[in-house]
């Protein structure tokens, strides 16, 4: 087929309006027609990502995306990649590797060099794809980003390309959001906008047509569609943690919710699964007896290994130890079991060296090079292998990992006690087996395991489903 549109892209009233969802759902559509299609985020500002093919870092939701396109995940769909390591300041990442760490202010200034970086990968792939379907960051009328601007309208005038703009029924206000965004945008960033998407949307569709009927009076443009609240999908979250499910399982797995935590879609998988009760523990709120205690990764190891010790965290570590509890660390929160963690060149803010839990019998320093890479192998503790990949800043040593967790590519990994696991993999659970076996490891006995990517293809497809009339709508 034909589509219309070289570039289209898909911006928000709001974060979290659906951008990303509706974007991996075009892919989708799109691949069912045979068009060779790759999603673009020009910048993105996450926590979680992933490796990609060409050996570099990109936003989860992007590799989310490029999976719904039925394409490998690479640098070009998201060329900028902000992670924030505190609330002025960010790791920039430019075509997958780490640039520098800079504040807000001067990452303003840097934004011209940025901008040639995302023109470049746009131009790459629309050398290589039929279509490139381009997902914008936060809103367009944000009036104090608006200047060099590269995630929303700024990357659309550059390009001149069209915009679908997506609004959240589901949060209230959407006639507001969408009239009031428009009032923000210039002339020209208004004319390139070519309908609009209601999001979320449940009840009587009835009830909501006179509304529809205002909007496209009052703004001259179409609804292009609106599209349903669907429950119950496994996607990968950009950044924030999705609200917890209700209580389930038996065995109990708590988390420490980090300020800066990283690739928390590491525990998608246990969220899922049917035994388990997994909780995110806040800042303040009591932390319940637990099976198993995993420190997750980190974007600022030494700042959230303090607000470990703030809160009381070691002694409630130690004490589930003494009960026969286990404990897994998961590359930042591995770096914490140790006993120390070292920045002497200050990758995650200030230089300085930090005492850690004192679990494990090795400490850590941050090195200014990151590594990526994909990686499988075998779990040194049972029968079953393991694929996973590693994002992480820093080199371990000690006695503690002359007994690994795993072998990865013949070489030891992690490490491995009688009640604690630490590891530099994330992804560890989303393999059945593995999962299996660690959970097994842990002390759960279940008949059941969860396939994390027949979850993520069957919620892929039901989006696309969902987002037909949108497709329609663009072919007309």
């Amino acid at each position: 087929m034909n589509f219309p549109y070289r570039t289209l892209m898909v911006q928000g009233t709001t974060s979290d309006a659906g951008k990303s969802t509706i974007v991996a759902a075009l892919c989708r559509l799109l691949k069912r027609q045979g068009v060779r299609v790759a999603p673009f985020k020009p910048q993105n500002m996450a926590l979680n990502s992933a490796v990609t093919s060409d050996g570099g870092e990109i936003g989860r939701a992007q590799a989310l995306q490029a999976i719904a396109a039925g394409v490998p995940p690479h640098t070009d769909m998201n060329p900028v990649l902000l992670k924030p390591s505190s609330d002025i300041g960010a790791q920039v990442i430019i075509h997958g590797k780490v640039r520098a760490e800079m504040n807000a202010r001067d990452y303003h200034q840097y934004k011209t060099v940025a901008m040639a970086a995302v023109l470049e990968s746009h131009q790459r792939l629309l050398s290589q794809y039929d279509a490139v379907v381009v997902e914008g960051a936060g809103s367009p009328a944000e009036i104090n980003l608006r200047d060099r601007d590269i995630a929303n309208m700024g990357f659309a005038e550059a390009v001149d390309c069209p915009v679908i703009l997506v609004a959240d029924i589901d949060r209230g206000g959407v006639f507001a959001h969408i009239v009031g965004t428009l009032s923000c945008l210039s002339q020209s960033e208004r004319d390139r906008i070519i309908g609009f998407v209601i999001n979320r949307f449940r009840g009587d569709i009835k009830l909501l047509e006179p509304g529809l009927e205002w909007l496209e009076q009052q703004t001259g443009k179409p609804v292009l569609a609106v599209l349903p609240y669907l429950h119950g999908l496994y996607l990968d979250a950009e950044d924030a943690v999705q609200p917890v499910q209700a209580e389930r399982g038996a065995f109990r797995i708590v988390v420490p919710s980090l300020p800066r935590m990283s690739n928390h879609t590491d525990f998608d998988a246990l969220r899922a699964h049917p035994d388990v009760d997994l909780q995110f523990i806040r800042q303040g709120e009591p932390v319940p007896p637990a099976d198993l205690i995993i420190l997750p990764g980190s974007k600022n190891t030494r700042g959230d290994l303090a607000w470990l010790q703030q809160y009381g965290w070691p002694e409630r570590i130690a004490r589930h130890l003494r009960f026969g509890g286990k404990v897994i660390g998961i590359c930042g929160g591995f770096q914490m079991l140790g006993r120390s963690v070292e920045d002497p060149h200050g990758v995650e803010g200030a230089r300085g060296l930090s005492a850690a839990l004192g679990v494990l019998d090795m400490s850590t320093v941050l090195t200014q090079e990151k590594r990526l890479e994909q990686v499988s192998g075998r779990c040194a503790f049972a029968q079953a292998d393991v694929s996973g990949y590693e994002i992480h800043m820093g080199v371990s040593s000690g006695p503690a990992l002359a007994q690994p967790a795993f072998l990865i590519d013949g070489r030891a990994e992690g490490a491995l006690e009688e009640q604690v696991l630490g590891t530099y993999l994330h992804g560890l659970f989303d393999n059945p087996a593995a999962g299996r076996a660690l959970l097994e490891w842990a002390g759960l006995r279940s008949e059941h395991t969860v396939d994390t990517s027949a979850l993520r293809e069957a919620s892929i497809e039901r989006l696309a489903d969902a987002a037909q009339p949108l497709f329609e709508a663009l072919l007309r």
